[in-house]
């Protein structure tokens, strides 16, 4: 997950990204479908960077990773 942050640049100030990471990963491991992470988990967090972009196209990235390996769907907006 941290990775696709990075590679996604969904870290910026830092201010969220302790957050954000621990519910994605905890999201992640419950096996809880993108769309819903996307919608439902983020919206848990407040960015004040507005870098929701780059944190849900970090989510799409990892969720494709895990679609690979067989684990979690990938159907979310753009």
């Amino acid at each position: 997950m941290q990775e696709a942050m990075r590679d996604e640049h969904g870290l910026q100030c830092g201010f969220c990204t302790p957050g954000v990471l621990m519910s994605l990963l905890a999201a992640e491991r419950s096996g809880i479908p993108c769309q819903e992470v996307c919608e439902d988990v983020l919206g848990a967090h407040i960015c004040r960077c507005t870098g929701y972009q780059g944190i849900r196209a970090a989510v799409r990235r990892r969720w494709a990773a895990l679609d690979a390996g067989g684990r979690g769907t990938t159907e979310v907006p753009a």
